[in-house]
Order: C-alpha cells, then structure tokens, then sequence
C-alpha cells in the first residue's frame, strides 16, 4: 500500500503507549493497534485530528505517501 503509516515513530517522540494514547483519544486499542500496524484502510477527519491534537503534530507526521 502507498500510504505508510508512521504513528508508532510519533508515538516513541513523544514517550506515549498505546494505551494511553487510546484513552485519550478515545479509540479503541484494537482499532488503534490496526491504524499502527498500516492495516486500516480508512481513517476519520475526527480520528485523525484526535490524534493530531493529542501528539502535538500534523497529519504529515503520521502519513507518508510512497510510490515504491
């Protein structure tokens, strides 16, 4: 798939587990675990923007486009 997903390199900057990033925004671990590992297909405007808020980044820092 194109589209990689970097959440655990955001994850390690800024020193958050798994869980705890669920429990603040609000997802469940499963589904969390998913987006991780580059398995989701899709992810919400409103997921994506939790994320964002809660790791102090942007959508850029957690998807990355690739050609190869």
């Amino acid at each position: 798939m194109p589209i990689i997903v970097n959440l655990d390199v955001m994850m390690a900057k800024r020193k958050m587990s798994l869980n705890e990033l669920s429990e603040k925004v609000d997802i469940t671990l499963s589904n969390l675990s998913i987006l991780k590992t580059g398995k989701a297909k899709a992810i919400r405007f409103s997921t994506l923007e939790a994320i964002c808020k809660t790791l102090d980044c942007q959508p850029g820092d957690i998807l990355e486009f690739s050609q190869e």
